[in-house]
Protein backbone atom coordinates (compact mmCIF):
# COMPACT_ATOMS: atom_id res chain seq x y z
CA UNK A 1 0.00 0.00 0.00
CA UNK A 2 1.29 3.71 -0.64
CA UNK A 3 0.64 5.66 2.42
CA UNK A 4 1.01 9.50 2.81
CA UNK A 5 1.73 10.34 6.59
CA UNK A 6 -0.17 13.61 7.05
CA UNK A 7 2.62 16.12 8.78
CA UNK A 8 5.73 14.60 10.51
CA UNK A 9 4.77 14.85 14.02
CA UNK A 10 4.80 12.05 16.79
CA UNK A 11 2.08 9.69 15.97
CA UNK A 12 2.58 10.20 11.65
CA UNK A 13 6.27 9.16 12.65
CA UNK A 14 5.99 6.43 14.75
CA UNK A 15 3.33 4.60 12.73
CA UNK A 16 4.91 5.68 9.76
CA UNK A 17 7.97 3.82 10.92
CA UNK A 18 5.97 0.58 11.70
CA UNK A 19 4.03 0.28 8.10
CA UNK A 20 7.60 1.11 6.46
CA UNK A 21 9.28 -1.52 8.69
CA UNK A 22 5.88 -3.70 7.26
CA UNK A 23 6.97 -3.14 3.58
CA UNK A 24 4.37 -0.74 3.03
CA UNK A 25 5.67 2.35 0.63
CA UNK A 26 5.93 5.83 3.13
CA UNK A 27 5.73 9.24 2.17
CA UNK A 28 4.99 12.16 4.78
CA UNK A 29 3.51 15.56 3.43
CA UNK A 30 4.85 18.41 5.07
CA UNK A 31 4.71 22.66 4.63
CA UNK A 32 7.15 24.30 2.01
CA UNK A 33 10.50 24.30 3.04
CA UNK A 34 10.43 21.90 5.89
CA UNK A 35 11.95 19.11 4.18
CA UNK A 36 15.33 20.79 4.37
CA UNK A 37 14.61 21.96 7.38
CA UNK A 38 13.92 18.01 8.83
CA UNK A 39 16.61 16.50 7.42
CA UNK A 40 16.40 13.17 5.17
CA UNK A 41 16.42 10.75 8.63
CA UNK A 42 14.42 10.71 11.85
CA UNK A 43 16.80 10.14 14.88
CA UNK A 44 14.48 7.09 16.99
CA UNK A 45 14.57 5.72 20.14
CA UNK A 46 11.45 3.54 20.76
CA UNK A 47 10.08 1.13 23.21
CA UNK A 48 8.21 -0.63 20.78
CA UNK A 49 5.50 -3.05 22.77
CA UNK A 50 4.12 -5.05 19.71
CA UNK A 51 7.25 -7.96 20.27
CA UNK A 52 7.72 -7.85 24.13
CA UNK A 53 5.61 -7.34 27.19
CA UNK A 54 7.90 -4.59 28.45
CA UNK A 55 9.03 -3.47 24.86
CA UNK A 56 12.08 -3.54 22.75
CA UNK A 57 13.50 -0.61 22.69
CA UNK A 58 14.65 0.54 18.99
CA UNK A 59 17.14 3.06 18.47
CA UNK A 60 18.29 3.77 14.68
CA UNK A 61 18.64 6.60 12.13
CA UNK A 62 15.75 5.86 9.99
CA UNK A 63 15.70 7.60 6.39
CA UNK A 64 12.52 9.15 5.43
CA UNK A 65 11.03 10.66 2.27
CA UNK A 66 8.83 14.03 2.27
CA UNK A 67 6.76 15.59 -0.39
CA UNK A 68 6.08 19.58 -0.27
CA UNK A 69 2.82 19.73 -2.71
CA UNK A 70 0.19 17.11 -3.05
CA UNK A 71 -1.47 17.55 -6.62
CA UNK A 72 -5.24 16.17 -7.11
CA UNK A 73 -4.55 13.25 -8.68
CA UNK A 74 -1.88 11.58 -6.79
CA UNK A 75 -1.62 7.96 -6.52
CA UNK A 76 -1.65 7.35 -2.88
CA UNK A 77 -3.77 4.57 -1.03
CA UNK A 78 -3.79 5.63 2.14
CA UNK A 79 -4.05 9.31 4.01
CA UNK A 80 -2.95 9.24 7.80
CA UNK A 81 -4.32 11.94 9.03
CA UNK A 82 -3.13 12.72 12.82
CA UNK A 83 -3.55 16.39 13.77
CA UNK A 84 -4.60 17.82 16.94
CA UNK A 85 -8.39 18.12 16.92
CA UNK A 86 -8.06 21.90 17.04
CA UNK A 87 -5.88 21.75 13.82
CA UNK A 88 -8.20 18.99 12.22
CA UNK A 89 -10.98 21.71 10.70
CA UNK A 90 -7.63 23.77 8.78
CA UNK A 91 -6.23 19.98 7.66
CA UNK A 92 -9.53 18.27 6.29
CA UNK A 93 -10.36 21.49 4.30
CA UNK A 94 -6.62 21.39 3.01
CA UNK A 95 -7.17 17.29 1.37
CA UNK A 96 -10.54 17.89 0.54
CA UNK A 97 -9.79 19.07 -3.02
CA UNK A 98 -6.56 16.38 -2.87
CA UNK A 99 -7.87 13.23 -1.45
CA UNK A 100 -7.81 11.43 -4.92
CA UNK A 101 -8.76 7.92 -4.81
CA UNK A 102 -7.31 7.45 -1.02
CA UNK A 103 -9.09 6.15 1.93
CA UNK A 104 -8.21 9.28 4.98
CA UNK A 105 -7.65 7.85 8.07
CA UNK A 106 -8.76 10.37 10.83
CA UNK A 107 -6.52 9.01 13.72
CA UNK A 108 -6.48 11.10 16.58
CA UNK A 109 -8.93 13.43 19.29
CA UNK A 110 -12.36 14.34 17.97
CA UNK A 111 -14.35 16.89 20.05
CA UNK A 112 -16.80 17.83 17.69
CA UNK A 113 -19.85 16.00 15.70
CA UNK A 114 -17.27 13.49 13.72
CA UNK A 115 -18.84 14.22 10.29
CA UNK A 116 -19.21 18.13 11.17
CA UNK A 117 -15.22 18.13 12.07
CA UNK A 118 -14.07 16.33 8.76
CA UNK A 119 -15.70 18.88 7.01
CA UNK A 120 -15.91 18.33 2.96
CA UNK A 121 -13.98 15.13 3.16
CA UNK A 122 -16.13 12.80 1.12
CA UNK A 123 -17.24 10.26 4.19
CA UNK A 124 -17.06 7.12 1.54
CA UNK A 125 -13.70 8.12 1.79
CA UNK A 126 -12.98 8.04 5.52
CA UNK A 127 -11.49 5.54 8.34
CA UNK A 128 -11.90 6.39 11.86
CA UNK A 129 -9.13 5.08 14.20
CA UNK A 130 -7.13 6.32 17.32
CA UNK A 131 -3.32 5.48 18.01
CA UNK A 132 -1.91 3.95 20.77
CA UNK A 133 1.70 5.47 21.03
CA UNK A 134 2.73 8.49 22.25
CA UNK A 135 6.17 10.62 22.69
CA UNK A 136 8.01 13.83 21.87
CA UNK A 137 10.75 14.79 20.17
CA UNK A 138 13.56 16.08 22.08
CA UNK A 139 16.04 19.42 21.85
CA UNK A 140 18.47 16.92 20.58
CA UNK A 141 16.01 16.11 17.69
CA UNK A 142 16.08 12.45 18.85
CA UNK A 143 11.93 11.03 18.77
CA UNK A 144 11.68 8.76 22.28
CA UNK A 145 8.21 7.80 22.26
CA UNK A 146 6.54 4.11 23.00
CA UNK A 147 4.78 2.01 20.75
CA UNK A 148 1.43 0.13 21.94
CA UNK A 149 0.37 -3.26 20.47
CA UNK A 150 -3.02 -1.99 19.90
CA UNK A 151 -4.65 0.23 17.67
CA UNK A 152 -7.98 1.20 17.91
CA UNK A 153 -10.33 1.51 15.43
CA UNK A 154 -14.34 2.53 14.73
CA UNK A 155 -17.08 3.25 13.01
CA UNK A 156 -20.50 6.08 13.76
CA UNK A 157 -22.60 2.86 14.26
CA UNK A 158 -21.94 0.81 10.67
CA UNK A 159 -20.19 -2.30 9.78
CA UNK A 160 -16.94 -1.44 8.36
CA UNK A 161 -16.53 -0.88 4.56
CA UNK A 162 -14.15 -2.04 1.70
CA UNK A 163 -11.94 0.73 2.96
CA UNK A 164 -12.28 0.69 5.86
CA UNK A 165 -11.06 -3.23 6.17
CA UNK A 166 -8.16 -2.42 3.95
CA UNK A 167 -6.71 0.43 6.35
CA UNK A 168 -6.88 -2.23 9.26
CA UNK A 169 -5.66 -4.76 6.97
CA UNK A 170 -2.49 -2.89 6.74
CA UNK A 171 -2.00 -2.10 10.48
CA UNK A 172 -2.71 -5.77 11.24
CA UNK A 173 0.29 -6.40 8.77
CA UNK A 174 2.05 -3.97 10.65
CA UNK A 175 1.65 -6.29 13.91
CA UNK A 176 -0.74 -4.55 15.77
CA UNK A 177 -3.84 -5.82 17.39
CA UNK A 178 -6.77 -4.69 16.20
CA UNK A 179 -9.64 -3.03 19.22
CA UNK A 180 -13.18 -2.00 17.72
CA UNK A 181 -15.35 0.43 18.89
CA UNK A 182 -18.67 0.48 16.77
CA UNK A 183 -19.66 3.65 19.05
CA UNK A 184 -16.43 5.55 17.89
CA UNK A 185 -18.09 8.65 18.21
CA UNK A 186 -19.33 8.03 21.91
CA UNK A 187 -15.53 6.41 22.22
CA UNK A 188 -14.12 9.12 21.02
CA UNK A 189 -15.67 11.82 23.82
CA UNK A 190 -14.85 9.37 26.68
CA UNK A 191 -11.47 9.47 25.92
CA UNK A 192 -10.90 13.41 24.95
CA UNK A 193 -12.94 14.28 28.87
CA UNK A 194 -10.50 11.39 30.54
CA UNK A 195 -7.49 13.80 28.88
CA UNK A 196 -9.00 16.94 29.88
CA UNK A 197 -9.50 15.52 33.50
CA UNK A 198 -5.68 14.57 33.34
CA UNK A 199 -3.72 17.23 31.52
CA UNK A 200 -6.00 20.10 34.05
CA UNK A 201 -3.91 18.34 36.79
CA UNK A 202 -0.77 18.44 34.98
CA UNK A 203 -0.99 21.75 33.91
CA UNK A 204 -1.84 23.11 37.50
CA UNK A 205 1.48 21.92 38.59
CA UNK A 206 2.91 23.30 35.78
CA UNK A 207 3.80 20.17 33.64
CA UNK A 208 2.23 16.42 33.17
CA UNK A 209 5.62 14.42 33.89
CA UNK A 210 5.07 16.10 37.61
CA UNK A 211 2.34 13.91 38.27
CA UNK A 212 4.69 10.28 38.66
CA UNK A 213 4.55 9.09 41.66
CA UNK A 214 2.03 11.55 43.30
CA UNK A 215 -1.43 10.06 44.16
CA UNK A 216 -2.66 12.85 45.61
CA UNK A 217 -2.57 14.52 42.28
CA UNK A 218 -3.97 11.48 40.18
CA UNK A 219 -6.55 11.68 42.41
CA UNK A 220 -7.55 15.11 42.03
CA UNK A 221 -7.17 13.65 37.78
CA UNK A 222 -9.24 10.59 38.29
CA UNK A 223 -11.81 13.23 40.27
CA UNK A 224 -12.20 15.58 37.59
CA UNK A 225 -13.09 13.41 34.99
CA UNK A 226 -15.54 12.02 36.71
CA UNK A 227 -16.96 15.75 37.17
CA UNK A 228 -16.95 15.67 33.44
CA UNK A 229 -19.15 11.97 33.16
CA UNK A 230 -22.32 14.40 33.14
CA UNK A 231 -21.22 16.54 30.62
CA UNK A 232 -20.88 13.78 27.98
CA UNK A 233 -24.48 12.69 29.11
CA UNK A 234 -25.37 16.06 28.34
CA UNK A 235 -23.84 15.15 24.86
CA UNK A 236 -26.08 12.31 24.41
CA UNK A 237 -23.98 9.87 25.62
CA UNK A 238 -24.77 6.47 26.43
CA UNK A 239 -22.10 6.06 29.48
CA UNK A 240 -23.72 2.08 29.41
CA UNK A 241 -22.46 1.66 26.07
CA UNK A 242 -18.73 2.82 27.26
CA UNK A 243 -18.29 1.00 30.65
CA UNK A 244 -14.61 0.32 30.14
CA UNK A 245 -13.46 3.86 29.11
CA UNK A 246 -15.72 5.24 32.66
CA UNK A 247 -14.58 2.52 34.44
CA UNK A 248 -11.04 4.37 35.38
CA UNK A 249 -13.41 7.20 37.22
CA UNK A 250 -15.38 4.82 39.02
CA UNK A 251 -13.07 2.62 40.69
CA UNK A 252 -12.49 3.89 44.33
CA UNK A 253 -9.50 6.65 43.72
CA UNK A 254 -7.88 5.22 47.09
CA UNK A 255 -7.11 2.46 44.60
CA UNK A 256 -6.73 3.29 41.48
CA UNK A 257 -4.72 6.87 41.63
CA UNK A 258 -1.68 4.76 43.79
CA UNK A 259 -1.59 2.39 40.93
CA UNK A 260 -1.83 5.11 37.83
CA UNK A 261 0.97 6.91 40.28
CA UNK A 262 3.04 4.50 40.05
CA UNK A 263 2.67 3.58 36.64
CA UNK A 264 3.60 7.17 35.70
CA UNK A 265 6.81 7.06 37.63
CA UNK A 266 8.53 3.43 37.56
CA UNK A 267 6.94 2.33 33.16
CA UNK A 268 9.15 3.85 30.84
CA UNK A 269 6.86 4.34 28.20
CA UNK A 270 3.99 6.03 30.43
CA UNK A 271 7.02 8.44 31.67
CA UNK A 272 8.16 8.98 27.75
CA UNK A 273 4.62 9.73 27.18
CA UNK A 274 4.00 12.36 29.87
CA UNK A 275 6.85 14.04 29.22
CA UNK A 276 5.98 14.76 25.54
CA UNK A 277 2.53 16.61 26.80
CA UNK A 278 4.98 18.41 29.37
CA UNK A 279 6.81 20.54 26.52
CA UNK A 280 6.56 24.43 27.68
CA UNK A 281 4.91 24.98 24.09
CA UNK A 282 2.17 21.92 24.24
CA UNK A 283 -0.47 23.66 23.28
CA UNK A 284 -2.92 20.63 22.80
CA UNK A 285 -3.10 19.54 26.52
CA UNK A 286 -4.45 23.64 26.52
CA UNK A 287 -6.30 22.98 24.05
CA UNK A 288 -8.25 19.68 25.27
CA UNK A 289 -9.23 21.96 28.73
CA UNK A 290 -10.22 24.41 27.01
CA UNK A 291 -12.72 22.98 24.83
CA UNK A 292 -14.02 20.69 27.49
CA UNK A 293 -14.84 23.60 29.99
CA UNK A 294 -16.47 25.80 26.67
CA UNK A 295 -18.59 22.84 26.25
CA UNK A 296 -19.43 22.17 30.03
CA UNK A 297 -20.66 26.14 30.31
CA UNK A 298 -22.31 26.21 26.77
CA UNK A 299 -23.99 23.24 28.28
CA UNK A 300 -25.05 24.33 31.83
CA UNK A 301 -23.01 21.37 32.97
CA UNK A 302 -21.20 22.23 36.43
CA UNK A 303 -17.58 21.30 36.64
CA UNK A 304 -15.98 23.07 39.55
CA UNK A 305 -12.73 21.01 39.21
CA UNK A 306 -12.09 21.91 35.54
CA UNK A 307 -13.14 25.34 36.43
CA UNK A 308 -10.78 25.76 39.23
CA UNK A 309 -7.65 24.82 36.65
CA UNK A 310 -8.42 27.41 34.36
CA UNK A 311 -6.01 29.74 34.71
CA UNK A 312 -3.41 27.00 33.90
CA UNK A 313 -5.08 26.87 30.69
CA UNK A 314 -6.79 30.28 29.52
CA UNK A 315 -5.44 31.98 26.70
CA UNK A 316 -3.55 35.12 27.87
CA UNK A 317 -5.63 37.57 29.19
CA UNK A 318 -8.37 35.43 30.41
CA UNK A 319 -8.96 33.08 33.06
Amino acid sequence: MKILMFGRGVIATVYGWALQQAGHDVEFYVRPGRAAAYGDTVDLDLFDMRRRVWGQRVVEKWPVRYREALEPDHDFDLIVLSVPHHRLAEAAAFLAPRVSKATVLVFGNVWAEPLAAIGALPVDRIAWGFPQAGGGFGADGVLRGALLPSVVFGTLGQPPTDRERAVRQAFREAGFRLKERPDFRGWLWVHFVSDAGLFSQGLRLGSLSKLAGSTSDFREALLTGRELLPLLQARGIDLRRHRGGVLLFRVPTWLMAPALAWLAAHVAPVRVNFAAHSAPDAEEPREVCRDTLAEARRLGVAVPRLEAAEPSFAREGKG
